[in-house]
């Protein structure tokens, strides 16, 4: 929660805004409006909660995406952005747009992290393949 020099303001923040983000645009993947929320805002306010949204998030984004047809992803995804302006995007591309804002914003989780006496976890994707037995050490 500590006032930080970042763009959502501290860790929490910052969390909270990848959140957001994933809200969103899971709603424009099932062609719901955009939820009334801002990009800033603290949709929960502790970290216990808001360790249970993720997980709940990060599970319905698998599910989600786990169901969508591969003939699918060069099919234009119609939806309003926030200020409310309509675009179409293929599909794979919204979907590389969603995971890199995901990579960005926790990538700057992990730098805010590293400023405090917590050890920030590594993000090498070799590693946690390595650790979750995916790649042979």
């Amino acid at each position: 929660m500590k006032p930080r020099a970042a763009f959502f303001g501290s860790i929490h923040g910052t969390l909270n805004h990848l959140l957001v983000g994933d809200r969103i645009w899971i709603a424009r993947l099932e062609h719901k409006p955009n939820p009334k929320i801002t990009l800033d805002q603290v949709l929960y306010g502790d970290l216990v909660a808001l360790r249970v949204a993720r997980q709940a998030e990060d599970d319905h984004l698998i599910n989600l995406v786990g169901g969508i047809a591969e003939r699918s992803l060069d099919q234009p995804l119609a939806y309003a952005n926030t200020a409310g302006q309509r675009h179409q995007t293929p599909l794979r591309m919204v979907l590389a747009h969603l995971f890199n804002h995901q990579t960005h914003h926790r990538g700057q989780a992990h730098g805010l992290l590293s400023q405090t006496g917590i050890a920030p976890p590594s993000l090498d994707l070799i590693v946690y393949l390595r650790q979750s037995a995916a790649v042979p050490a």
